[in-house]
């Protein structure tokens, strides 16, 4: 409960907790807050014991803490590694490789040579002009082509 307070702050609290309380009431204070948290410990132990004698002897060991979605997909996981779907999967990340995947489109876009995986319309074989293809640059001396729209 306390796991992250450090000396200076726990310090400073007992200090505040003498200034509010006074030296003499103090220790009345602190039994009646332990006897408070002792109260609610046993209040949440007897709810989680009603709880597993509800839902029957099929769940006598379950935990709480599994109630938690990483917990429990970690524990799913570990228990049911030989699944097929998650065999499967593996296999599909494995298959998958991004890297050669965008360097393909790039290629296909910039008009280099590419491989038999990238389609014939990305690649600027399919009878259409590639508006994408870089034109040569014109000769000197020659005009650029005129639009008439552009200007």
């Amino acid at each position: 409960m306390f796991n992250d307070i450090g000396a200076l702050e726990l310090a400073a609290l007992v200090v505040l907790a003498v200034l509010i309380f006074g030296p003499d009431k103090l220790p009345k204070v602190i039994q009646d807050v332990t006897r408070f948290i002792r109260k609610i410990r046993d209040f949440s132990e007897s709810a989680k014991e009603d709880i597993r004698s509800e839902l029957g002897p099929e769940f006598k060991d379950f935990d709480f803490e599994d109630l938690n979605p990483k917990t429990f997909l970690r524990k799913q996981l570990a228990e049911n590694e030989d699944l097929k779907e998650l065999k499967e999967l593996k296999e599909l990340r494995s298959s998958f490789d991004l890297k050669k995947e965008i360097h393909d489109v790039g290629d296909a876009v910039n008009d280099r040579d590419t491989d038999v995986s990238v389609p014939a319309a990305v690649n600027g074989s399919s009878g259409t002009p590639d508006l994408l293809k870089k034109r040569d640059k014109p000769e000197p001396g020659e005009r650029p082509p005129f639009d008439a729209d552009a200007t």
